[in-house]
């Protein structure tokens, strides 16, 4: 059985290159602007999607703690005097940030908490 002519000689190279030009083209195409990903990108855009939104629901409760807490009106002008990298430091000592049935603040919520505190007044 012989090959037919387009599998032989140089039309055989031409064909090969242009598979390996086709697959290179197509995988750059879908990385690129596909929206193709692997899966270890995956799980970094959706762990950083799921902090988000643990921080966007915690932050207003944390928030409200604060602000039905004793004597919530002094606190918040202590708050505000202290600089602000250690605003955060100040919420999670206050105790507002910590979540009924857990031991510890989940990170980055008393940020949020802090800035929400500062833009009320």
């Amino acid at each position: 059985m012989e090959l037919p002519e387009m599998l032989q000689g140089d039309s055989l190279t031409r064909l090969l290159q242009g598979a390996a030009v086709g697959c290179a083209a197509t995988l750059a195409l879908g990385f690129g602007w596909g929206g193709w990903m692997l899966g270890s990108t995956a799980a970094s855009v959706a762990e950083k999607t799921s902090s988000s939104a643990v921080i966007a629901t915690i932050a207003p409760i944390c928030a409200d703690n604060f602000q039905r807490s004793a004597d919530a009106s002094s606190k918040l002008i202590e708050l505000k005097k202290v600089a602000t990298w250690q605003q955060a430091e100040y919420i999670e000592k206050g105790g507002w940030a910590v979540m009924p049935g857990t031991k510890t603040t989940t990170y980055g919520v008393t940020q949020a908490c802090a800035a929400l505190l500062n833009g009320s007044k």
